[in-house]
């Protein structure tokens, strides 16, 4: 919903209703991931994509009949690889979208909501797809209060336990309950679009690869932070892309900043009056992501000193370096590009293999709740050239 939210609030705060579709799951080669948002105004006005092109047609007609009703409707598009075309899906996958009317009577919390996102504030919405509760039933958890109801208090309290969780990893998904909240049972379904802030990485060493890493990191969606002790080069004006460029030494910034599961930390300095500090407090994180630049022979010597620092072996073994997947990397570009391949496969779980000489489905059908699976559970990184 956040490429959308600006129309969204426009619409709301004039007083047009508008019906909200939402992806809320998926099967085999779906287009778009749970989460993703299309709407229609009541003018007939378009903001969104729920499958890339798909099946948008259709959503649109459903969002004006569900307008003209005022009902929620849970639809499915898509059958199967063989028949995709006939019902509009052509990539053959399978999408449940759920469409509700939106308008200040149905949704009161919206603009609390929106303004939260705005603010990067974490919010999450739960709403009833499927079971004998109420279809498109929602209630709204902030970290510290929750707003609306899914129809039974016990259900309720259920939700909220549950939901903080999945907000505090930025985790979208469902879950499944009885009808009283028992986790037991499974006869309802709650769909939780989680709203938290974006994951950060933090990028160390003001040098051209850090450019093009920053660059790679804003793409993919995280909030960026560059950071040297030299203030010649870190600087605002060499690294654009980035939301942040500070100027202090490495260990020192990162033993203030909050580092949580998500973050993403890049050591890109191969010097070791830099690296092995910066590294001694970094493999004490719980980042779920800690890689570092080097030659294999740089790697080596690193690793002797941070054992002399008495950094353990377990924690040592978090360490991903050389830093990206080996794709053949020579320029900074292309070097950013392999450290962003190794991120992506880290978060779902992908082979790195060509899809070429796969087999089976594309999409991998269980995300990692982090934006990258912790290190320590992952394979050893593969060599990527580096200095």
């Amino acid at each position: 919903m956040r490429d959308v939210l600006d129309d969204l609030v426009k619409w709301y705060e004039s007083g047009e209703p508008f019906g909200l579709a939402t992806v809320v799951h998926t099967f085999h080669s779906a287009p778009r991931q749970p989460g993703a948002a299309m709407a229609v105004s009541a003018s007939g006005e378009v903001s969104g994509s729920v499958s890339g092109g798909c099946v948008e047609g259709a959503v649109y007609d459903l969002a004006q009949t569900v307008l003209g009703t005022g009902l929620p409707v849970l639809q499915r598009y898509g059958v199967s690889d063989d028949d995709a075309f006939a019902v509009g899906l052509t990539c053959g996958g399978i999408l449940d979208v759920l469409v509700e009317p939106v308008d200040a009577l149905t949704f009161p919390e919206f603009a609390e909501v929106a303004a939260a996102i705005g603010r990067r504030e974490p919010v999450a919405v739960a709403t009833v797809i499927g079971g004998p509760g109420t279809l498109g039933a929602r209630r709204v958890i902030w970290p510290d209060r929750a707003s609306g109801s899914l129809g039974v208090a016990r259900l309720d309290d259920a939700i909220d336990d549950d939901v903080r969780g999945m907000l505090a990893q930025g985790l979208t998904g469902q879950r499944h309950y009885g009808s009283h909240g028992e986790r037991r049972l499974d006869e309802l379904t709650v769909f939780v679009h989680s709203f938290a802030p974006p994951p950060r990485m933090l990028v160390f060493g003001a040098i051209d690869f850090a450019a093009a890493v920053a660059r790679e990191g804003k793409f993919l969606g995280y909030h960026v932070t560059v950071c040297d002790a030299r203030p010649v080069f870190a600087t605002s004006k060499r690294f654009p892309e980035a939301d942040e460029v500070v100027v202090k030494w490495p260990h020192k910034f990162l033993a203030e900043v909050e580092v949580d599961e998500r973050t993403v930390i890049c050591v890109l300095t191969h010097d070791p009056k830099f690296d092995v500090p910066l590294l001694e407090v970094a493999l004490r994180t719980p980042a779920g992501y800690i890689g570092a630049m080097g030659s294999r022979r740089t790697h080596e010597d690193r690793l002797e000193r941070l054992r002399e620092a008495g950094v353990s072996e377990a924690e040592l073994a978090r360490l991903r370096s050389p830093i990206g997947l080996d794709l053949g990397a020579r320029t900074p570009e292309e070097t950013a590009v392999s450290i962003a391949a190794e991120l992506i496969q880290l978060r779902w779980g992908g082979s790195g293999r060509p899809l070429t000489e796969t087999d089976g489905r594309i999409h991998s059908q269980a995300a990692s709740p982090s934006s990258v699976r912790s290190a320590s559970n992952a394979t050893s990184a593969a060599p990527m050239t580096g200095p």
